[in-house]
């Protein structure tokens, strides 16, 4: 990918939409893989298929509510991340991604521990039956120690797409979404991990994505003033600066 990123400033409204929005439409609707794959394999189950795709369902308030609060820190943070490297504020773009990154690991932290101890009554909460609240307690748990992975990669990627690496969020989301339909069939049929499997495979897959992210950021898309005449992009390791 090119280093400059004038086309920011200079491109018509249209054409950047159709540059950065078509890949950004394109991550989201890939990231819903995850739970369409998982919903499919753990439907064939043998003898508790049923039961696990129900549990599973149970599941998915919560899993909407980790998604929803990487968006809360990235939605906000991102666009002004943006001004501010627009403005040519190196220092107060950085400072807005530490910050961000810093509270989306806070949220994780947090999250995770609420949704360790509280998963079962929460899940009865939305509806889950003494027959089904052991699968959903299973994938729970276990997509619970993957808080902090799903975070910082929805958010994080959030501010890749603002400094015009639209690609760049959308591959990685991809390569996950990719690894974990490669690892379903493997943890719950072949390992015989049953629905327990799937949560792993998840975690797994988000933890790879948030690694090809952060190994991305730190090696593209880092703030690179001083080696490529004062172009003035951010990345993870900005956060040092806080």
């Amino acid at each position: 990918m090119s280093d400059n990123r004038d086309f920011l400033g200079t491109e018509p409204i249209g054409s950047l939409l159709r540059r950065l929005a078509l890949p950004t439409v394109a991550a989201q609707i890939i990231n819903m893989l995850y739970n369409i794959v998982d919903r499919i394999y753990i439907g064939h189950i043998p003898g508790d298929g049923v039961l696990a795709l129900t549990g599973v369902g149970v599941c998915m308030p919560l899993i909407m509510i980790v998604t929803a609060f990487a968006a809360f820190a990235a939605s906000g943070g991102a666009p002004r991340a943006s001004i501010f490297m627009g403005k040519g504020d190196k220092e107060s773009a950085e400072k807005t991604l530490g910050n961000c990154l810093t509270l989306q690991i806070i949220i994780s932290v947090i999250l995770t521990v609420v949704l360790l101890v509280y998963s079962r009554p929460v899940l009865l909460l939305f509806g889950a039956s003494e027959n089904t609240i052991g699968y959903a307690t299973s994938y729970m748990n276990l997509y619970a120690l993957g808080t902090v992975f799903v975070q910082v990669t929805l958010g994080m990627n959030a501010f890749i797409t603002a400094q015009g690496f639209a690609t760049v969020s959308m591959k990685t989301v991809l390569i996950g979404a990719l690894l974990n339909t490669a690892l379903d069939p493997l943890f719950i049929f072949v390992f015989e991990m049953g629905i327990a499997g799937a949560a792993l495979a998840t975690a797994l897959s988000q933890l790879v994505s948030f690694l090809i992210l952060g190994h991305g950021a730190h090696e593209q898309i880092d703030l690179v003033g001083d080696r490529h005449g004062g172009d003035r992009r951010i990345g993870i390791d900005s956060c040092r600066g806080i």
